[in-house]
């Protein structure tokens, strides 16, 4: 995680500006009452808004006006230019907005404008439960809530923590860069200032659609008027011998990095069992804490499915320039004491194992309600099942996605976004969720972005120099845009996500 720099910029909106710098459609960076103020014209109109994104500290300036919104280069946030509004996740809270003043050529910025737009949802249930409290079920009540929706609202996640930065996890947290201050993602007080009900150490174990209950794993009962299922996904176990030791951790929850982190503090060396994603971003992680690392993977190249066999040697040769050892094309036989055996006989010496081979959705409570499964929970564009008043977000969710088809992912920021949609669905919005898919993912210096929803069947064309960290590989099924994902060009990967939105046609530089 990192942060922006406090140091104002350009000239001080407070004394003035010329209109004309700012063309239409264009942003300026500047300053006013000692903060960094975004200015943006839009034809005749001027807006100003804070400069800073409230998710990790972007810099606003640095990202892309698309019609009234500003998108954040590093994670891809969504404000609203005319009222700060945070409007697509990973950013939950809103930037300052601000009043700006015409007098003759030149532009003043001239005051905090504290008044935001009161919403009344069109149409409001009795009351809403939500099951499963991570990323979407956390942003889906928070929703409600700007929306407009007064009715009763209770958040029932099986974690012992309410919402948190799971992200994180994996990346600055582990490496130990980033303190547990930053976390969570809202207070208890939050919740109870904003009427939400949180439960946490609790599960349901029964949905009754007839009745319109759900039956809590402490017994007692919850009546709904609408049911949003947001839970998530639990990891793939190894199933080998040794595979249930004390030193073999998977890494879902706080409280699994938790204890990586205290076993890291006595270990030297570790193995990382999948090349993965998580698998990788644990290898940086340990490697940050100056343990040896070892990863095993049952591909020749890292991430090849995903991001292409360039990009995934890239990401290898990153990797092994930091320190970490490979061994692809194997798989794990036995788990002992003090070493892990592969298939070809290799021992690798360690005092830590982390297995990060995938996770299953957590659909078992959805299909004993009669809930349409496959591969995860079937939705349609607005998010709802075959259940009317039951809607699922996150991890779990199969959604008709207008580029790719009927799509399943497990990605950070699209479990936040798909519980703001649900959220706003259930309050009779009937918006289709349509936004591409997002991820980022962090090795040493390399920093990835991927818009889109690609294949292993999918053409990769890389635009740019990727050993020098400075392309896009572009992935298109037939003549179609599937996805981007870029390194070292951040604004390029968000005029992508806007192509794929769009329909465009994309160009990299």
């Amino acid at each position: 995680m990192a942060e922006a720099s406090g140091d104002l910029e350009g000239p001080d909106f407070e004394k003035g500006c010329k209109i004309d710098q700012v063309a239409d459609g264009e942003m300026l960076l500047g300053h006013a009452f000692g903060e960094a103020v975004l200015v943006a014209r839009r034809g005749d109109e001027l807006f100003a808004i804070g400069a800073t994104c409230t998710h990790y500290g972007g810099p606003l300036a640095k990202g892309l006006m698309v019609d009234c919104t500003v998108r954040c280069p590093w994670h891809h946030a969504r404000f609203d230019l005319r009222t700060g509004e945070a409007i697509a996740a990973p950013a939950l809270n809103n930037v300052a907005c601000y009043q700006t003043d015409k007098r003759g050529s030149q532009f003043f910025v001239t005051g905090k404008i504290d008044e935001k737009p009161v919403r009344k949802p069109k149409s409001s249930p009795a009351s809403v439960v939500i099951v499963g409290a991570g990323a979407a079920g956390g942003a889906a009540a928070e929703m409600l809530r700007r929306e407009g929706y007064g009715g009763a609202v209770t958040l029932i996640g099986a974690d012992e923590f309410l919402p948190y930065d799971r992200p994180n996890l994996s990346k600055d947290y582990l490496a130990g860069t980033a303190s547990e201050e930053w976390i969570p993602l809202r207070s208890a007080d939050f919740y109870r200032e904003q009427k939400i009900d949180t439960f946490t150490n609790t599960s349901v174990t029964a949905i009754d659609p007839q009745e319109k209950k759900v039956t809590l794993t402490n017994g007692r009962s919850l009546g709904y008027g609408a049911l949003l299922l947001a839970t998530g996904a639990e990891p793939v176990r190894l199933a080998i011998p040794g595979g249930d030791l004390p030193h073999v951790y998977y890494l879902r929850t706080l409280s699994d990095s938790r204890r990586i982190i205290d076993k890291a503090k006595s270990s030297k060396r570790a193995v990382v069992i999948g090349a993965s994603f998580i698998g990788l971003e644990v290898a940086w992680s340990l490697r940050e804490r100056k343990l040896e690392v070892a990863v095993v993977g049952k591909g020749s190249v890292p991430l090849e499915r995903v991001l292409g066999g360039e990009l995934g040697t890239v990401i290898r040769e990153t990797h092994e320039a930091n320190g970490v050892k490979f061994h692809l094309g194997r798989k794990p036989t036995t788990i002992q004491d003090r070493h892990v055996e592969l298939d070809d006989g290799t021992k690798l010496d360690c005092d830590l194992v982390v297995v990060g081979i995938g996770v299953r959705p957590n659909i078992a409570v959805a299909e004993q309600a009669g809930i349409t499964t496959d591969n995860g929970v079937l939705v349609n564009e607005f998010l709802e099942t075959n259940v009317p008043g039951i809607f699922a977000a996150g991890d779990i969710v199969c959604w008709p996605d207008p580029r790719a088809g009927r799509i399943r992912v497990e990605h950070w920021v699209v479990a936040q976004r798909h519980g703001q949609a649900a959220a706003r669905n259930i309050l009779g919005a009937r918006e289709p969720f349509i936004m591409p898919p997002f991820f980022w993912s962090n090795h040493f210096d390399l920093h990835i972005h991927y818009s889109g929803h690609g294949s292993g069947k999918d053409q990769a064309i890389v635009s740019g120099n990727l050993k020098e960290k400075d392309a896009s590989v572009i992935f298109r099924t037939g003549d179609k845009l599937a996805a981007v994902v870029s390194v070292g060009r951040d604004l390029e990967n968000l005029k992508a996500e806007v192509a794929l939105e769009r329909g465009e046609e994309f160009r990299a530089l």
